[in-house]
């Protein structure tokens, strides 16, 4: 019986730059949300016979995503990396919006909030469809499982300012 989606997902500390409460929060309700209901079939472990669920390793080095799939017994049954410089504007657009999402909340009128709230949803949302496509050769995934992934991608390249 498969059961393609994931029971535990963790970011390499060591790739994680910088952090404050707002990003913590990002990451830790990203992370909840993704364990709660995902989609998540990587297409080599499937195919070498391992049918999930599985648990992810995600960590960024030289410029790409560096993803490693284990089995519930914490054995590795993937391993790939995706170039994410199909994603660097996106993640800088996003960057920029949150920023502004977050000062909005300490200080603009709920239309305000509202009107860049759509705006980030909707660079979010194109973000996933953009990681989605590029996750296809290697992994199938649904939406909602490629734009929570999306955050915690955007987690690990946060830098200080």
């Amino acid at each position: 019986m498969s059961d393609h989606r994931l029971i535990d997902i963790k970011l390499d500390e060591r790739t994680i730059l910088w952090r404050n409460a707002d990003i913590e929060q990002e990451r830790r309700v990203a992370i909840f949300d993704l364990l709660e209901g995902n989609v998540f079939r990587p297409v080599a472990a499937v195919e070498a016979g391992h049918n999930g669920p599985y648990k992810l390793l995600l960590g960024v080095e030289d410029g790409r995503l560096d993803v490693t799939v284990s089995d519930s017994g914490d054995r590795p049954v993937d391993q790939f990396q995706l170039a994410l410089s199909p994603f660097r504007r996106t993640i800088r657009e996003y960057f920029a919006i949150c920023d502004s999402y977050y000062q909005a909340i300490r200080q603009s009128s709920p239309q305000q909030i509202e009107t860049i709230d759509m705006a980030r949803r909707g660079i979010h949302n194109d973000a996933a469809e953009l990681l989605k496509e590029r996750l296809e050769p290697r992994a199938v995934v649904d939406f909602d499982t490629a734009r929570r992934l999306f955050t915690l991608i955007c987690v690990l390249h946060i830098k200080g300012h």
